[in-house]
């Protein structure tokens, strides 16, 4: 999708504010639990495992694996006929917290869970970026 194509898009919230800037700046950025140092995601007020407020955005490696994906062959909105067929996964982040992203610039027939992605940025408009996922070659598992 093109920055002119009409599609359904983010609306940034009072927790989700820093995370749609950043991606739109080109980074991946999660939360992280100074209190019990667990990364979160998606983003909240207070962890979910120990219920502190000690919550910090911290910069993600953009490395992980396809925990499980979906391809799409009939478009789930206008907008994205000219992509299908498209893949739309779960992705394991190396800080062992998973999102749902899309999976982009890749076959899809090479699609398989396991597989190592990098995150990558699609500007969907003047004030949005998506994070999407691409196949890569690489061992994820390293720091």
């Amino acid at each position: 999708m093109n920055p002119s194509s009409p599609g359904p898009q983010p609306t940034p919230t009072a927790e989700t504010a820093h995370y749609w800037q950043a991606a739109l700046e080109g980074r991946l950025e999660i939360q992280y639990c100074r209190a019990c140092a667990r990364h979160k995601f998606y983003p909240r007020r207070f962890c979910i495992k120990c219920l502190s407020d000690q919550i910090d955005w911290v910069e993600a490696s953009g490395r992980g694996r396809i925990y499980t994906y979906t391809v799409c062959h009939v478009a789930g909105h206008p907008a994205f006929e000219s992509r299908v067929p498209y893949a739309i996964g779960i992705i394991e982040l190396d800080e062992n917290v998973r999102m749902l992203a899309g999976i982009v610039d890749s076959d899809v027939t090479r699609l398989a869970v396991g597989a190592p992605v990098q995150v990558c940025f699609e500007r969907i408009s003047d004030d949005v970026a998506l994070p999407m996922f691409r196949l890569t070659d690489g061992d994820s598992s390293h720091d």
